[in-house]
């Protein structure tokens, strides 16, 4: 049985960023009964970014996976041995969740190594990225993944990007501050894209999930 982890770092259960990768879990299980796809809430897990306790580079029991115990531990060892990865975020002041940047501090860290600088992951896997942002698609400041990108690229493979833009930031605008937004035309816009986002991410689950059935068979 081959596995998928999909991390969620966003905060809302039934939101944007949720329902995107609730439709790549649909995709990658629309495949093959051989894959497991297991998705995982960082906003349901209480645990802290790097702890720079460097247990992770001590000499004769170094580790490629964060030694810190807490409740992410047993979500890094699945990915330790997992298949395939993705990453779910809203973007918030142009980057992803501070929870997100927290778990691939976790993540990564263990990864790099200060005598030559590699970046080695367990192993290498096929690696998906998913952003959603109010931001519109030529008109936003979001960085998303920035830096921590290329890190996770360099150790597991280069990832396809699957973005919402323009996304609904609440059901019902007229009970909050939000005049600087149109609700009709935030509307109008998700009428016309959102279930077309949706399909993207469920594409990407489908070819992710396609492409470790093929290299099951090779």
């Amino acid at each position: 049985m081959k596995k998928v982890i999909i991390i969620d770092g966003g905060p809302r259960k039934t939101f944007n960023t949720a329902s995107m990768l609730q439709k790549f879990a649909e995709g990658a299980s629309s495949v093959s009964n051989e894959i497991e796809v297991k998705t995982v809430r960082l906003y349901g897990l209480d645990y802290k970014g790097c702890m720079s306790c460097m247990a992770c580079k001590l000499k004769g029991k170094a580790s490629n996976v964060c030694k810190f115990k807490d409740a992410l531990t047993p979500v890094l060892e699945d990915i330790a041995d997992a298949d395939g990865l993705i990453l779910g975020s809203p973007n918030y002041f142009g980057e992803v969740t501070a929870q997100m940047r927290a778990f691939l501090e976790r993540l990564a860290f263990p990864w790099l190594s200060y005598n030559d600088y590699s970046i080695t992951a367990p192993k290498r896997m096929p690696l998906v990225l998913v952003e959603t942002q109010n931001g519109g698609e030529r008109n936003n400041n979001c960085n998303g993944f920035g830096s921590m990108e290329y890190c996770i690229a360099q150790a597991l493979d280069k990832p396809e990007k699957v973005t919402a833009y323009n996304t609904y930031q609440v059901k019902n605008y007229d009970n909050f501050e939000l005049q600087g937004f149109s609700e009709p035309a935030k509307r109008r816009y998700r009428e016309e894209h959102w279930e077309e986002d949706l399909q993207k991410a469920f594409d990407a689950g489908r070819r992710l999930a396609e492409k470790i059935v093929s290299e099951m068979q090779e």
